[in-house]
């Protein structure tokens, strides 16, 4: 969903959305394949016995609370926030596998002679805090390319770049970042097409179980990665911002709190094949089932079977449903309804149920009763809608506000490597998670996106600290002037030498390893009689 969209927008378009989906070629699981036929025990119905005497909803109370697990960290500044989800332990890993990776590509076979790679010095952590500052930055200034962001150019000229970084180091930097250590697969065993982006992928979502628990309410939908080039898990959403890309499961909390994400890697991956809506909903409500959650989902997840597992779980879930799952009455799946019409059924706590508006809705729900109520759009207009569609409207939106404020300020590039961007939006989603839990802590004190980003940017690419002018020398006093020798090989692995400035005021052409540092511009100089004739 496009940025700039209001709470009213958002809402209004849930549904319309999903109805959209329906037809959605990114899902390549067929319908029954998308269904849990099985409980853990074997205990589910394959029968249900559906009623229009509509069974009262379960009563399961809320049993967690909604609270920050870790204390306030060090001052309460913006980059604390940050760094208390990037934490030092993800960065010093990042900087391992970074000189790692390096390292390799140094003596790689396609290594050449003059690559920018025989330039490189090994990152450190306090490297890598600024090299993503710079990066972040760069989605506060939309430039075309990246090398515009080091020009001296009147219409350019950001100094923040320049004072920090080159140019050349930062482009090495995104080269040779990296998030694994690399390691063959062994034969006769699966290779993990996310093996590159593991690290990053678990230590976020271990990292919000460790700091935070949600409220009551959850959404689960999914987000898009753009890319567009050639990857055999892109996928295709056709109402998303982004409509080609890296297809990324979420759970979010209603106002846009990513609390747990997953990769979708193909059918091979051990969440696809058959089941495999079921599998991504029960592992990313780990360690939240049976804690009285409500979980709201549209028609991709939605079905019987997994309704009764939750339900079993002590979770409730509302949302959209396709007519075309296993299981559903009939009486629901056939009826003709009219417009501001509704049927329902319920079996075994479960309703499914039927309703028109501009379209026909197909929804279930096990925690509200099939009642219509009165429900109001943004311009204060009163339509009577279905309880379970009021609630659906109302919690199904955190993804959508959580994608709306990762494109105010994007910061990714077009890179030849898929995993470098899951990388950059995973530190987005840091940004955007870390104001959150800032805004949720200090509730006196919020702060809008722009103004919190802006404050960690400016952490950390810190004021470049002013120089003590040098003491002039006194006329009485000398310099004492050294030898010294010329850092540094050529491009056959030779001493490097410079022309002598000596010889060349004489007319002789002479090259010399060594020269005096203690002179302005540095002259290089013969050892011994240019030296001193130079001193002279």
């Amino acid at each position: 969903m496009a940025a700039g969209l209001s709470d009213s927008q958002i809402e209004r378009e849930v549904i319309d959305n999903d109805l959209d989906n329906e037809s959605d070629s990114s899902v390549q699981e067929s319908d029954t394949d998308s269904e849990s036929d099985l409980d853990d025990d074997g205990t589910f119905p394959l029968n249900p016995a559906w009623s229009a005497q509509l069974q009262p909803p379960t009563v399961i109370p809320f049993t967690k609370q909604n609270e920050l697990l870790v204390p306030t960290p060090r001052e309460n500044k913006p980059v604390d926030w940050f760094l208390l989800l990037v934490d030092d332990q993800l960065l010093e890993s990042i900087v391992a596998d970074t000189n790692r990776y390096a390292f390799n590509l140094f003596f790689g076979p396609s290594t050449e002679p003059r690559s920018r790679i025989h330039r490189w010095k090994d990152l450190t952590l306090d490297e890598l805090k600024k090299f993503i500052g710079l990066l972040l930055h760069t989605g506060t200034f939309k430039l075309n390319r990246l090398n515009d962001y080091w020009k001296t150019h009147r219409m350019f000229n950001l100094n923040c770049f320049r004072d920090h970084m080159s140019r050349d180091r930062f482009l090495i930097i995104l080269r040779c970042i990296h998030f694994s250590h690399h390691q063959n697969v062994a034969q006769g065993v699966q290779e993990d097409r996310l093996s590159k982006v593991r690290m990053l992928v678990d230590h976020f979502n271990k990292k919000m179980d460790d700091v935070y628990y949600p409220g009551k309410e959850l959404s689960l939908d999914e987000a898009m990665v753009l890319w567009r080039g050639r990857l055999i898990f892109r996928q295709y959403i056709k109402g998303k911002r982004h409509k080609y890309g890296i297809k990324l499961y979420t759970l979010c909390e209603p106002g846009g709190l990513i609390l747990r994400f997953l990769v979708y890697s193909g059918s091979l991956s051990d969440l696809g094949g058959k089941g495999h809506a079921t599998k991504v909903v029960l592992h990313l409500m780990r360690g939240k089932l049976n804690h009285g959650h409500s979980l709201y989902m549209d028609n991709f997840y939605n079905s019987f079977p997994l309704a009764y597992q939750l339900l079993r779980k002590k979770t409730y879930c509302t949302g959209t449903l396709r007519a075309d799952r296993k299981y559903l009455p009939d009486e629901v799946k056939s009826a003709k309804v009219k417009k501001g019409e509704t049927i329902a059924r319920s079996a075994e706590q479960v309703t499914v149920a039927k309703w028109k508006d501009k379209r026909v809705v197909t929804y279930i729900t096990t925690e509200f009763e099939n009642n219509m109520v009165e429900s109001r759009n943004r311009h204060g207009v009163a339509r009577v809608k279905p309880l379970p569609i009021v609630k659906y409207n109302t919690f199904m939106k955190g993804v959508d506000r959580a994608d709306q404020m990762l494109a105010y300020y994007p910061c990714e590039r077009k890179t030849l490597r898929w995993y470098k961007k899951i990388f950059v939006h995973i530190m987005q989603m840091a940004l955007v998670n870390a104001l959150k839990l800032y805004n949720l802590s200090n509730p006196q004190e919020t702060m809008n996106l722009y103004d919190f980003r802006l404050a960690v940017i400016e952490s950390l690419v810190p004021e470049k600290e002013l120089q003590a002018p040098e003491r002039p020398r006194r006329s009485n006093e000398k310099a004492l002037h050294v030898v010294s020798l010329i850092e540094g090989k050529d491009n056959r692995n030779r001493q490097k030498r410079k022309r002598c400035r000596v010889c060349h005021s004489e007319g002789r052409e002479k090259r010399t390893a060594y020269f005096c540092a203690q002179c302005p511009g540095e002259p290089s100089l013969c050892p011994v009689a240019c030296f001193e004739k130079h001193h002279a």
